[in-house]
């Protein structure tokens, strides 16, 4: 029985969430003295796991076994999307894959059943029989929403046009083995890449991704499908040409719901509002961390990791801004210094963290934060690598954005947002006018913390760092 509690798909008698089926009916009861109990498990339910804390619901992005395959104790079977990526779920059992009870693109909550393992082949009938009686296993949240289904792009539109041609969409450019695909035992895309493609009768196992690892994402896909509708807009006197640009863009009017990722961000933005916070900003000369970063910026070292090895740097010297407060009766200063830097990424926001960023190097940092944002992009993030942050930084300073404020995080003390650096006329101590390189940064801290002087001793120690960078590179 204990290897039994090692599995996201457990069985148990006694909870909604850990259930198992029997081929007979048994009846509990203590074990005798001279006789053994012995339980034999027949049909298994395997279930959506929880990949993470904040996790109450998961999207089916790929069976990797098809319904009757044989299955081996730690093997992947689907690829789940979480709230934050996308993660391979294995099973603990031997067994045959008997019923597939959520298709892919369904969504099922956590606990809930997504398709059903037979212990035999013998009986894969016994396990459709029974998925037959309960309606297949399906309900309403492992059901694709109704109104995903009726959304169509433009590009859609367009191959509807051409109509008879239709194949010709299949003919993509050349097969590839994307590196993030185990060796090209599956394919590895975005789930609106895949949901493009169906819409778009695109071949993805012939589409080359640029994606990071090359993952496909829907503008491969788009693509594609441009290339293969080409040769007939031409033919139909460039009308279908006209409209491509078009299928890239936007679909005006449409009704798009929330991605998993999309909800979770709603949801703890909504719960950010809860907590009381307040922001001050501050002024920061960067004439001598540009310097630097021109100097190292050949050995691999990024403007990212510069910014949160200074910032970590200067919470060393102010815990306080490094705590947090989760109970709303209590405060933790929290023994490591975690620095998660939020992400742009393909349907949404994500914040991978570089972990005890006061201690590492600059250059080892670079490669950390590198590695991060490929897996990042790729939706290849484990948990530990994005829910560990202490301190946020943002920064849209890479989009010309001169100041703005940051919504906290919940379970944190303080984010900073980070804007551009640029030149600015400045008068000198002398009373001269002189030209400089000067950011804003506005911090937004959890009040019941963090108070006003906090933040202002904090941001001086953090202007005395990058405006005397030396530290950073030790």
């Amino acid at each position: 029985m204990p290897d039994l509690l090692q599995s996201a798909f457990l069985p148990s008698t006694s909870s909604p969430f850990l259930r198992a089926t029997y081929s007979s009916r048994r009846l509990l009861q203590l074990p005798r003295p001279t006789r053994k109990t012995q339980i034999c498990a027949k049909i298994r339910e395997i279930f959506m796991p929880a990949l993470s804390s904040t996790m109450t619901e998961g999207k089916i992005v790929s069976w990797i076994k098809s319904e009757g395959e044989k299955l081996s104790k730690g093997e992947s079977v689907v690829v789940v999307e979480s709230d934050k990526a996308d993660m391979d779920v294995e099973t603990f059992y031997d067994g045959f894959l008997a019923k597939i009870m959520v298709e892919e693109g369904g969504v099922a909550v956590v606990g809930s059943a997504i398709a059903l393992l037979a212990e035999t082949e013998e009986e894969i009938a016994e396990a459709l029989a029974k998925a037959a009686s309960t309606g297949g296993g399906g309900s309403a949240e492992a059901a694709p929403s109704e109104s995903v289904k009726e959304t169509k792009s433009e590009v859609e539109k367009v191959v509807e046009k051409v109509g008879p041609s239709l194949p010709a969409v299949q003919k993509v450019v050349g097969l590839s083995v994307h590196p993030a695909s185990e060796g090209g035992k599956r394919i590895v895309a975005s789930p609106y890449a895949k949901k493009l493609a169906k819409e778009l009768k695109v071949e993805l196992g012939r589409v080359v991704g640029t994606g990071p690892l090359g993952r496909i994402v829907a503008k491969d896909v788009e693509a594609a499908a441009a290339e293969a509708t080409a040769p007939m807009a031409a033919s139909s006197g460039g009308v279908a040409a006209k409209t491509m640009p078009a299928a890239a863009g936007i679909e005006l009017g449409s009704v798009v719901p929330f991605t998993t990722m999309q909800g979770a961000v709603s949801r703890n933005m909504v719960q950010s509002l809860s907590v009381p916070t307040f922001r001050v900003g501050y002024t920061i000369t960067t004439d001598a961390l540009d310097a630097l970063y021109k100097k190292i910026k050949s050995k691999g070292v990024t403007m990212t990791a510069l910014l949160a090895k200074a910032t970590a740097l200067a919470l060393a010297k102010h815990p306080v801004v490094n705590s947090s407060c989760r109970d709303g009766n209590s405060f933790t200063y929290n023994s490591s210094i975690n620095i998660a830097v939020a992400v742009a990424i393909d349907g949404g926001l994500i914040t991978p963290v570089l972990q005890d960023a006061d201690k590492a190097d600059i250059y080892t940092l670079s490669r950390k934060w590198k590695e991060l944002v490929d897996k990042a992009r790729a939706k290849q993030l484990q948990p530990h690598e994005y829910n560990t942050g202490t301190f946020t930084l943002s920064n849209l300073g890479m989009f010309g954005v001169d100041r703005f404020d940051a919504i906290l995080p919940p379970g944190t003390g303080a984010i900073m947002a980070v804007g551009a650096s640029e030149p600015t006329v400045v008068a000198t101590k002398d009373g001269r006018i002189g030209m400089k390189n000067q950011m804003q940064v506005n911090v937004t801290a959890d009040h019941r913390v963090i108070y006003g002087a906090d933040l202002a001793q904090f941001l001086q120690t953090l202007a005395k760092i990058i405006e005397d960078p030396k530290d950073l590179t030790f």
